[in-house]
């Protein structure tokens, strides 16, 4: 409490970037051991001299500092109504965030309500468009429930379509949800009395970045975006268009090199999300599940069906000819190291190894001739 009003004046510098911002913060705390409250009592020329500001963020500084003492009946404010703020040298900042957008783009503060316990716990975001499909709906609501069964908590944008679509099954199966406001805390208001017993219960956290009074704008709505994706381990992007807040914000998870799960749209549907698998993100089908790790599981019941039926083609095979294993393997189809085929066949009592020139092969086992004299 004693510190946050100097947060808030902060976090919210005009023309500074949130990395200046964090190495700002870092220099503070760790490099001088010192606080928020010891920097801004500083005059601009201690600023320059001790960290370095050049004129043009001294001047920004100095205007920030005149808010001071409304950032305290701010914070003073933002506490009575329940609201906690989370800085970032906090052991309560999500590392999830921290980890994906590094200090280069991680928010200075966090504003909450509800449990902040849900900013430290496994987590996903069901992304999508505002005019969602019926498929895409579907979507969402297999991997939100698989999700909340795995007692992973879904992060939601608050926005029409997918994103709402995923707040509302988490609830559904009895999960948790984190929405991320496009707006300040505090002008959710009517969002507050349609979740207050979930909030109260602890299945869901309102989080914002913004200033507390920040009203809804389009452009804090991209803004978001990033936190959104930020906060999530998992990505899953239900439905997208060749542009939008969706577009934009996988391009950007897949050149930061996070690993993005798309589903994979039938012949019939006007989507954009098999340009987004093509530009590396990764195809699930309507269940969230990978292509490539349903490709694996058939390819290994394949493979199980061949070797179960293997002794009796072998056998069939080698009836009227004797071949060595590699042999056997590409007169089969089978795709098998001739090791591994030497293998089985040892263990085949109607099987034996003869040695036909240079070369060890294998043939049905010739019946025993007796010496009748």
């Amino acid at each position: 409490m004693q510190q946050a009003a100097y947060w808030i004046t902060i976090s919210h510098l005009k023309r500074w970037k949130y990395g200046q911002i964090n190495e700002l913060i870092n220099r503070i705390y760790i490099d001088n051991g010192s606080d928020l409250q010891e920097f801004f009592s500083l005059d601009p020329e201690e600023w320059g001299n001790n960290y370095a500001i050049d004129e043009k963020r001294i001047s920004s500084l100095l205007e920030a500092k005149e808010q001071l003492v409304n950032n305290a009946f701010l914070a003073e404010s933002l506490y009575n109504q329940g609201f906690e703020l989370i800085p970032l040298n906090s052991p309560d900042y999500s590392p999830t965030l921290k980890d994906n957008l590094k200090l280069t783009y991680s928010p200075p503060l966090l504003y909450i309500k509800g449990n902040k316990q849900l900013l430290v716990e496994d987590s996903i975001a069901i992304v999508g468009s505002r005019i969602a499909s019926s498929r895409g709906l579907s979507f969402t609501d297999n991997v939100a429930k698989k999700a909340t069964e795995r007692y992973k908590v879904i992060v939601s944008g608050f926005a029409k379509g997918i994103d709402k679509a995923a707040l509302d099954s988490a609830l559904k199966y009895h999960g948790h949800s984190i929405i991320v406001l496009p707006q300040g805390v505090m002008t959710f208001g009517s969002g507050y009395k349609m979740y207050y017993k979930q909030i109260i219960d602890g299945d869901v956290l309102v989080l914002s970045t913004f200033h507390p009074n920040a009203p809804w704008e389009v452009k804090l709505a991209m803004a978001r975006n990033p936190i959104i994706y930020g906060l999530a381990k998992e990505i899953f992007v239900a439905d997208s268009s060749n542009s939008g807040g969706t577009w934009s914000g996988v391009k950007d998870g897949l050149r930061k090199g996070r690993q993005i799960y798309i589903r994979r749209p039938s012949e019939d549907e006007t989507s954009a999300n098999n340009l987004l698998i093509k530009m590396g993100g990764i195809a699930v089908d309507e269940k969230g599940n990978p292509e490539i790790q349903q490709e694996t599981e058939k390819q290994a019941v394949s493979t199980t069906s061949i070797q179960d039926n293997l002794p009796s083609r072998v056998v069939v095979l080698l009836t009227n000819i004797a071949l060595t294993a590699k042999e056997i393997c590409t007169q089969l189809g089978i795709d098998m190291p001739s090791k591994q085929m030497k293998e089985v066949l040892s263990k085949m009592e109607e099987i034996e190894k003869v040695k036909i020139g240079r070369s060890v092969k294998y043939r049905v086992r010739q019946p025993e001739i007796f010496d009748l004299k």
